[in-house]
C-alpha cells in the first residue's frame, strides 16, 4: 500500500531544490579504460595507485551491490559511513530552526546528535516496555514540521527487530520520510525493508559494511531509496566522499559472499551459545531477544559487573544510562575463543 498524498517535492528544502550540484572532473569524464592522457583534474600524473581521484558515483561497486541486494543502481547511494548518509538526509529535507524529526529511545545516539548539529528539533517518543514503537504516540506527535521518523531495526541497544505491521502503519500514515536503519539486518532472518521500496515512496533504508561484513575501518554506509530521493542526496554529497581504497576494499569483500556467510553463521551460533549461558548466570535477571550481533542483558548491578569484567580483560558496554535500560550490559558476540573467555569469567564472578 502506497502512502497517500506523498510528494517528495514537498519535503525538499527550497535551497536544495534550487541548487545545481557540483560537477567534478570525474563526473564529466570517467572512462579510464581508454588510453587517454588525463590533464583535466589537476592530479599528480605519476602513478602510485591512488594518484587519480576516485569515481564519485562508485559505478563498479554499485553494480555489484545492486546484484547482491537486488536494488537498482539508481536507488543506491554510498556515504563515508552511515553517519554521513544520515547527515545528508537531515541536510536535504530538514530546515534548521524550523523542522523536527522523531526518534525512539533507547536507540542509536547519532540521530539526536545529528538533529542538534543541524539545528533540527528532536521529538523523542520512548519505545514501550517490549521495546516496540508506540505507534499511536508517534502519530499524535507529528506536526506540520515533522520531516523524518527514525527506526533502528534491529534496534541498538535492544537487539530486537520491530514488528512489520508496526512499521507499515507508520509508512502508510506519515507523509514524511521513514528512515529504517538496518545496520544489523544481516543477523536477522527477516527480509530487508529495501524489498518494499517500490511500495513506499517515503521509505529510506540505510545499511553498512561495518557489522556483518567486518569492515568498520573503511567507513562505507549505504542508502537505498527511490531514484528521486537518491538524486536529491547526490546533489549535496561531497563529490569524492568515498575514497578509492574504500571502494576497492568494499568490492573485494562483497564479492566474497561465502566468506561473509560463514562469519555470519558463526556469529549466530555463538549468539545462541551466549544466550544459553546467560540463563545460568545468577546475576543475570533477564536476556532480551536479539536479531543483531549483540545481546542486551539486565543484570543485578551493571556498574559492578562492568568493572568486574573490565578487571579481567573483557570490555562490554554499560547501557544503564539509556531510557528503559537501567542495569543493562550489552555484549557484542565475539570470536569463539573470545566468547569462551567471557563464559569462563562469568562463571567465576560472585
Amino acid at each position: 500500500m502506497k502512502t497517500p498524498d506523498f510528494d517528495i517535492k514537498n519535503l525538499i528544502r527550497p535551497n536544495v531544490a534550487r541548487m545545481k550540484p557540483y560537477s567534478s572532473a570525474r563526473d564529466e569524464f570517467k572512462d579510464f579504460k581508454e588510453n587517454m592522457v588525463f590533464l583535466d583534474a589537476n592530479e599528480n600524473p605519476f602513478d602510485n595507485g591512488v594518484n587519480r581521484y576516485p569515481d564519485p558515483r562508485q559505478a563498479t561497486l554499485k553494480s555489484h551491490l545492486s546484484t547482491l541486494k537486488r536494488v537498482p543502481v539508481n536507488q543506491i547511494l554510498f556515504g563515508n559511513g552511515s553517519d554521513e548518509v544520515l547527515d545528508l538526509i537531515f541536510r536535504a529535507f530538514c530546515e534548521p530552526q524550523q523542522d523536527n524529526v522523531i526518534t525512539l529511545p533507547p536507540t542509536y545516539g547519532m540521530y539526536g546528535v545529528l538533529a542538534e548539529t543541524n539545528a533540527v528539533g528532536n521529538i523523542e517518543i520512548l519505545l514501550n516496555t517490549n521495546f516496540e514503537p508506540d505507534v499511536n504516540a508517534i502519530l499524535e506527535a507529528i506536526d506540520a514540521h515533522t520531516k523524518l521518523i527514525f527506526l533502528c531495526s534491529p534496534n541498538n541497544p535492544t537487539g530486537n527487530r520491530f514488528d512489520d505491521q508496526t512499521v507499515k502503519k507508520l509508512l502508510e500514515n506519515f507523509n514524511g520520510l521513514v528512515v529504517i536503519d538496518e545496520a544489523y539486518a544481516d543477523f536477522s532472518s527477516a527480509e530487508s525493508w529495501s524489498a518494499q521500496l517500490h511500495n513506499y515512496p517515503n521509505l529510506i533504508v540505510t545499511q553498512t559494511l561495518s557489522k556483518a561484513y567486518g569492515m568498520a575501518g573503511i567507513r562505507l554506509g549505504i542508502c537505498f531509496a527511490s531514484a528521486e530521493i537518491i538524486d536529491v542526496l547526490h546533489k549535496i554529497k561531497p563529490p569524492y566522499n568515498v575514497n578509492a581504497l574504500t571502494q576497492k576494499s568494499a568490492l573485494k569483500r562483497i564479492m566474497d559472499e561465502r566468506g561473509v556467510e560463514k562469519e555470519i553463521k558463526i556469529i549466530l551460533e555463538e549468539r545462541e551459545k551466549l544466550q544459553k549461558t546467560f540463563k545460568n548466570v545468577p546475576f543475570v535477571v533477564k536476556i532480551y531477544r536479539s536479531e543483531a550481533n549483540f545481546i542486551l542483558a539486565h543484570v543485578d548491578d551493571a556498574d559492578k559487573r562492568y568493572n568486574q569484567l573490565l578487571a579481567r580483560g573483557i570490555v562490554v558496554r554499560n547501557r544503564s544510562k539509556q531510557p528503559l535500560c537501567e542495569n543493562t550490559l550489552r555484549f557484542t558476540v565475539g570470536t569463539p575463543e573470545e566468547n569462551k573467555k567471557l563464559i569462563d569469567v562469568l562463571k567465576k564472578l560472585d
